[in-house]
């Protein structure tokens, strides 16, 4: 059956492939970004069953609008792909609060912006899906990554709550966390670098800058084979409410829930009774 999907950053990356399978699939597809020409010109060109409409997630006005343009076009929505994100890098303690805040802007309050705009719509018809991209850095840290492991990890937690929201209105939600896919995430235009110095961290600051650039077009993972099993979960009717993509995530996972576990029980002696009042 064709579906409508919404799609933020399908200008590039894993949302050209996104896009560009759903329109082979014989679906509708709100393609959207900053440049609605360069969306249309990554895709192929205009055609019948797409809408290209420009969209700055940290403008709740602009998501507003994409979905107006959305509903004008086909009437409805029916899977909504928060996929826009960018990556800042670096230690903590380089990355300056400006550049903390524009990550969680762009990596937290923008999806939280389109599914603001969005959600009325799936709450009048009862149905939905929203698909937000995270990432394994939203459920494992990881070194010189603190401002986009830090948003990522805010981007599970929302997406957690907000399933146990929706799910009464017939609203479905997936969280996809993808390992190391070859997104264009570490393309200059998607990755800032750090911008401070701190003499302590300066050598291994180097050394991490070279290594991310060096695998950048090198990672294991395929998107067109990514972009191919999400459009899998879109179909069915009860989706994942998590989607651990590549077999490097799902092992980093794996060792994660099996870490947890461990925290846990080596917690149970001195942490089970903290509820308990023993002063009576």
């Amino acid at each position: 059956m064709s579906k409508v999907f919404f799609i933020t950053g399908a200008g590039r990356g894993l949302g050209v492939d996104i896009a560009r399978q759903a329109l082979d699939a014989g679906h509708r597809v709100v393609a959207t970004g900053r440049r609605p020409e360069t969306v249309v010109k990554a895709l192929g060109g205009e055609q019948d069953n797409l809408l290209a409409t420009a969209l700055d997630l940290t403008d709740p006005d602009t998501a507003e609008a994409a979905v107006h343009a959305a509903v004008e076009r086909f009437g409805r929505i029916d899977v909504l792909v928060n996929n826009a994100a960018n990556f800042f890098a670096g230690y903590f303690e380089v990355v300056s609060p400006e550049q903390m805040r524009e990550q969680i802007e762009t990596n937290v309050f923008g999806p939280m912006n389109v599914t603001r705009a969005v959600l009325p719509l799936m709450r009048e018809r009862r149905a939905g899906h929203i698909m937000t991209i995270s990432s394994l850095a939203g459920l494992v840290g990881q070194e010189f990554c603190a401002a986009y492991t830090t948003s990522k990890f805010a981007v599970e937690g929302w997406m957690e709550a907000l399933r146990l929201d929706v799910a009464p209105f017939g609203i479905r939600t997936t969280t996809v966390e993808p390992g190391f896919f070859r997104t264009e995430l570490l393309v200059d235009t998607s990755t800032t670098w750090p911008e401070r110095t701190v003499e302590d961290y300066a050598e291994s600051t180097a050394a991490q800058i070279e290594g991310w650039k060096s695998i950048n077009g090198r990672q294991a993972g395929d998107p067109a084979k990514l972009a191919a099993a999400l459009l899998q979960v879109a179909e069915q009717d009860e989706p994942p409410v998590r989607f651990v993509a590549g077999a490097d995530a799902i092992t980093a996972v794996e060792a994660k829930a099996k870490e947890l576990l461990a925290q846990a029980e080596a917690s149970r002696e001195l942490g089970w009774d903290l509820a308990h009042d023993d002063s009576d």
